[in-house]
């Protein structure tokens, strides 16, 4: 079965749109099949971009799992002098997020491959709607890799589903000694402030 964490999804592809709107801004965004909620925007990434303050206005910035880019193309709308970085496994993610932001005019958006971002970028802030379902294993490596490119001021913010296990995952956080708090929660989400 294909997932949306897969690099190649073999679902045909079947493009579409969704609108993307917030109380600062509205965008339309190409989706397709084969990538993370590609009829609607997901309540966890909404409930994430209407919760969060503001992002650092400069600096180098994270979308973990940036989908079709909902949430890079936010924090870039945001801070339009930050570089933002938005990542995925997902190849056709990737290159749907390029192809937004550059309609979107947002040209301080890097789109790439997880494997892409050169080792020496720091972030100065993390937003993610991490992909839960990928396992306990996977996910806890995923969030050590990229939470400790953190600059010593950075601050992630991770949405995740209190039923998908939020309250776990964040005291798995301070075991590995992050401060971890909960910054926000509304329709069964969880807002995980996590910082050095």
């Amino acid at each position: 079965m294909a997932h949306y964490f897969s690099e190649q999804p073999q679902t045909a592809s079947r493009p579409g749109s969704v609108d993307l709107v917030l109380p600062d801004l509205h965008l339309r965004l190409e989706t397709d099949r084969g990538v993370f909620s590609p009829e609607r925007v997901d309540l966890g990434t909404r409930v994430l971009l209407e919760s969060v303050p503001p992002p650092p206005q400069e600096g180098d910035l994270l979308d973990l799992g940036c989908g079709y880019g909902p949430i890079a193309l936010t924090m870039a709308s945001r801070a339009p002098e930050a570089t933002v970085w938005a990542v995925d496994v997902n190849r056709r993610s990737v290159e749907l997020t390029a192809r937004n932001a550059q309609a979107a005019r947002l040209d301080k958006v890097r789109s790439v491959h997880v494997d892409e971002v050169p080792e020496d970028v720091k972030f100065r802030a993390i937003w993610s709607n991490p992909a839960i379902r990928i396992g306990k294993p996977a996910l806890h490596e995923m969030l050590t890799r990229w939470l400790s490119r953190l600059t010593p001021d950075g601050v992630a913010y991770l949405v995740v589903q209190k039923h998908l296990g939020s309250d776990s995952l964040q005291r798995w956080l301070g075991e590995q000694g992050w401060q971890a708090t909960r910054a926000a929660s509304r329709a069964a989400y969880r807002i995980l402030k996590v910082t050095r």
